[in-house]
């Protein structure tokens, strides 16, 4: 997979493909950060990640904040959307979870809060197109 990465998806099934070889350019302390509107697909992108990465049971961290997942990799899964200001996530730890240099991060609707974003980071953009097919683009930032 060569950044930046833009591909037209028309099944989860060919997400989840993906999901699953983005899976294979991570490394511990890497963040990404996902964006698109309500229902583009983000938390399903996620959720075929950690289980490329043998992680089940991932969920939505909307009401949560952030969830924690532990298998043979640690995965951090945030989601801003209920944030109101940085101030919040920043009395949750994000600072500490960022700086875990052996989990990888996931940040939901990181556009609401680009200023606490890091700069080395993958973005991903998922746009739900009129036919409801997706376009995944993934950028590296550095």
């Amino acid at each position: 997979m060569d950044f930046p990465f833009v591909r037209r998806v028309f099944s989860e099934e060919e997400t989840t493909r993906i999901a699953e070889l983005f899976t294979t350019r991570l490394v511990r302390g890497d963040v990404i950060v996902l964006n698109g509107n309500l229902g583009a697909g983000k938390t399903f992108f996620v959720r075929s990640a950690a289980k490329a990465m043998k992680i089940s049971g991932v969920n939505s961290p909307t009401f949560a904040i952030v969830n924690e997942y532990d298998n043979d990799e640690k995965i951090y899964h945030f989601d801003f959307y209920r944030i109101e200001d940085a101030v919040e996530l920043f009395d949750l730890g994000y600072n500490d979870y960022l700086n875990d240099t052996e989990a990888i991060t996931f940040i939901e609707w990181g556009e609401r809060l680009p200023g606490v974003l890091p700069a080395k980071r993958y973005e991903i953009n998922i746009k739900v197109n009129e036919d409801l097919s997706r376009e995944i683009k993934i950028e590296k930032r550095t």
